[in-house]
């Protein structure tokens, strides 16, 4: 029997416009986690490692995603991070206990560390501070030791560490999901608000040139949900530039078609955030605008049984290691046209994480390869710049846990410089095939450069070292323009980039 094709169109007008893409939307994570850090960017003595010990086929892979910023050191590793651990003369760092993970952390791997390695995967810092088990002065102080130039306390002891220039760090986190009862020194948000606005306060005091990320919640389930985020903002509201949201995903039940309508929460959980900061700017009275900082978003739960076997206080074990398969893929698909259509007020956000752990690029002694949710994050990356257009989409939907979830996610991107036109689309009908029309007259002389496309018959399928282009993308030949109206065949379960001139 023959697939069905079904129909879907796309509206958008080249002057109706969300936002512009901050390209810091596709950030990622790195945190002393597992083997993100060791035996991920960093393994001296591996054959793959530069003089520095940081693995160089690792740092090829990040290039090729383009990935703009990575938060560091944590997450939960950092509501009980002591920053002093990881500068000065590596084997006068302490060891220590590292209870959100139950490990032990050498502090070998530390600040000056991860800025050399930031430097050269070409990418900036987001730099997460303690305050779970630490407070304001800690903050003052790590801002001082990064960037004030010199004659102080802390900048003169980054000089003698190595670094005569400072570090310029430029994007803060107020901690790290302050809301959630697991995180080490948790708050409420009475009590999380004042500390994080008086650390700012005086943080901003020093460098007056930083941009902050307040926590919000961990999840749009969390019982203090909405409350957690206007008490926040009504304490700090003139002090923070960002309010964060994060969210995992999981197909524990095995239903894919609930799976991938995932993104149908992920957009309801956006939205429902702005609204909370457009009523705090409302009852301030305020011009300033809150923007957000998605700053962990992904798949996890593949690991989740494995990693309640982990002996503890061990050195950084295989912990969090998701192994993706072809429906994570499109689901974290979803998730970056989503992140796009919300592009005027999503400014950072960050696929959590980036090496080893529930991570597109897995390690091991042997070599790096990419996972199944590599490519659809790389090619938003890099192709995803410009402007997003106002996108309305005109399909079929089904029934999800999540509510009513569309067939086809899709988000189009103009780039005026280049003269260039990006749709992504993914298609989560898991049997018949999608025909996507537009009407691109408004694009004079417009052409098809390429269509890449991402499928699979099995929705369970993965890479792995032994064979890592299970899953990979190619080029078809699916779109074709007559008459300025672009037709495209979108196959059933696929992720599809089409790039057009104009």
């Amino acid at each position: 029997m023959s697939k069905e094709i079904k129909k879907t169109q796309l509206y958008f007008d080249r002057n109706i416009e969300v936002g512009e893409v901050d390209k810091r939307i596709y950030s990622s994570f790195i945190e002393h986690l597992g083997r993100a850090v060791y035996e991920g960017i960093y393994q001296p003595g591996s054959k793959f490692a530069d003089e520095d010990g940081l693995r160089k086929d690792t740092l090829d892979l990040i290039r090729e995603i383009d990935v703009p910023c990575v938060r560091y050191p944590g997450g939960n590793f950092v509501s009980d991070f002591h920053w002093e651990d990881s500068v000065g003369p590596v084997d006068k760092r302490p060891h220590r206990i590292e209870p959100a993970w139950g490990v032990i952390e050498t502090n070998e791997f530390g600040m000056h560390e991860f800025m050399n390695w930031a430097k050269k995967a070409n990418t900036q810092t987001m730099y997460a501070i303690n305050l779970g088990t630490r407070g304001i002065e800690d903050a003052k102080n790590v801002v001082e030791y990064a960037n004030i130039k010199g004659g102080t306390y802390y900048s003169d002891m980054r000089r003698k560490n190595g670094a005569e220039d400072p570090f310029n760090i430029k994007l803060w986190c107020l901690g790290n999901e302050m809301d959630g009862p697991w995180q080490m020194g948790h708050k409420t948000a009475e009590e999380y608000a004042r500390t994080a606005t008086e650390a700012g306060k005086l943080m901003r005091l020093l460098d007056p040139s930083i941009e902050l990320v307040a926590c919000g919640s961990s999840n749009m389930q969390m019982p203090t949900f909405g409350k957690w985020e206007s008490t926040v903002l009504e304490e700090g509201y003139d002090t923070f530039d960002y309010l964060s949201l994060h969210t995992y995903y999981g197909n524990q039940a095995n239903n894919t078609p609930d799976f991938l309508a995932s993104s149908v929460n992920m957009d309801n959980f956006i939205s429902a955030v702005i609204s909370i900061c457009d009523y705090v700017k409302a009852i301030k009275r305020s011009n300033k605008k809150i923007n957000l900082s998605f700053d962990e978003w992904n798949v996890w739960y593949h690991s989740n049984e494995q990693d309640k076997k982990l002996e503890k206080w061990v050195e950084h074990p295989h912990q969090l290691e998701d192994i993706y398969n072809f429906e994570d893929a499109l689901l974290v698909g979803s998730m970056l046209i989503t992140l796009l259509r919300h592009a005027d007020r999503v400014k950072v956000a960050c696929l959590a994480q980036l090496v080893n752990v529930i991570a597109p690029i897995m390690t091991s002694d042997t070599g790096a390869w990419r996972q199944t949710i590599f490519y659809p994050y790389m090619q938003a990356s890099r192709f995803g710049r410009g402007v997003v257009l106002n996108t309305v989409v005109k399909c079929d939907t089904y029934e999800s846990v999540h509510g009513d979830a569309p067939f086809i996610d899709s988000v189009v991107l103009k780039d005026e410089e280049n003269k260039t036109l990006t749709i992504f689309a993914v298609n989560k009908d898991l049997e018949n095939d999608f025909e996507l029309s537009a009407d691109l007259r408004q694009f004079e002389g417009c052409k098809v450069a390429e269509h890449i496309l991402l499928t699979h018959d099995d929705v369970k399928a993965i890479n792995t070292e032994e064979n890592p282009n299970n899953v990979i993308p190619v080029t078809c030949s699916n779109s074709k323009i007559d008459g300025g109206h672009l037709t495209s065949v979108l196959p059933s379960k696929s992720w599809n980039v089409i790039r057009l001139t104009y």
